[in-house]
């Protein structure tokens, strides 16, 4: 029973201090593309780790830098998680609140989980959540003193895969877009991202959510982001460690090469080891991705030097 009442604090302290003090804002009036179904949204605390999991109804949560000031560089984080669950703590809030530091906007994107008992076609219904997300903020933006030339997205794991699908498959809107709201973002920051759907690559649980066990070679291709690069790409910032086991390095370094070959200046970072899903804190070195990512803001313009 004493277990039971110090596990329920935990939620009810993280969804005070990351969710109710902040600006829950759902994602449609109508979810799209969507069977109609009981919300079976579950939350769990496990190894101080908040998953969320059998998301139908998307929200983005909006985290305002305590320092005011107009025109902001905004980014939209997608928490990792194979496409079937959402680390929405040291891959959401926590990276939220750490951005809020620099001067950043920062929105947790609680995106779809791929299931076909609440979709009608389950491999686009994270990508529509990201888009959507993309339009609102830009829609908003002076709502929210955001610069709407520097809305960019960024993404760990599975949820890195999700933010390389924006970036590569901007050109088409799987939303309604009436108002042709650019769905382009600026800059994409890919933590461990699963980015290859090819066997060779692939991070085989998180194709299986999204497309199912029997995927064509065409929907294979579709969400092989690195096979979707163009000159139009946002320049991108990628993290990796060698030694990951869950998620292959060289899907980092496929993307790059990608966006190398199409002119698209990038940054790719390297570490030997450190494994996969360890959020900002790399134990095995004293380097800091976070100060690279900071300074690769900086000397993209998307940041202040005095931030």
């Amino acid at each position: 029973m004493i277990r039971i009442f110090a596990f329920c604090i935990i939620i009810k302290l993280l969804f005070t201090t990351d969710v109710a003090a902040q600006e829950v804002m759902p994602l449609y009036d109508k979810v799209p593309n969507s069977i109609p179904s009981v919300d079976k949204e579950t939350s769990v605390v496990r190894d101080g780790i908040l998953r969320i999991t059998k998301v139908s109804v998307p929200t983005i949560t909006i985290y305002h830098p305590t320092n005011p000031g107009a025109g902001r560089t905004a980014v939209i984080i997608c928490p990792g998680g194979g496409y079937g669950m959402l680390a929405a703590s040291h891959e959401g809030s926590d990276i939220a609140h750490a951005l809020n530091q620099w001067g950043i906007t920062a929105f947790v994107l609680k995106y779809r989980l791929p299931d076909d008992s609440i979709m009608i076609k389950k491999s686009i219904g994270p990508l529509q959540d990201a888009q959507r997300a993309l339009q609102l903020v830009r829609l908003n933006a002076n709502r929210w003193n955001i610069n709407s030339e520097r809305i960019g997205i960024m993404g760990f794991s599975a949820g890195g895969h999700l933010a390389a699908t924006a970036s590569t498959h901007f050109g088409k809107a799987v939303i309604d877009n009436p108002d042709n709201t650019i769905l382009r973002p600026a800059f994409s920051i890919l933590i461990y991202p699963v980015i290859s759907f090819f066997d060779s690559l692939s991070h085989i649980g998180s194709r299986n959510n999204l497309l199912g066990k029997g995927a064509s070679h065409a929907d294979i291709l579709d969400f092989s982001n690195e096979s979707a690069v163009t000159p139009m790409t946002p320049i991108a910032f990628l993290v990796h460690s060698g030694d990951d086991r869950t998620v292959k390095v060289a899907n980092s370094i496929a993307y790059y090469e990608a966006l190398v070959r199409n002119g698209v200046k990038s940054e790719l970072h390297l570490y030997p080891s450190g494994g996969h899903g360890y959020g900002m804190n790399n134990k095995t070195t004293p380097d800091v991705w976070m100060e690279r990512l900071k300074n690769w803001l900086k000397s993209n313009s998307l940041l202040k030097n005095k931030e």
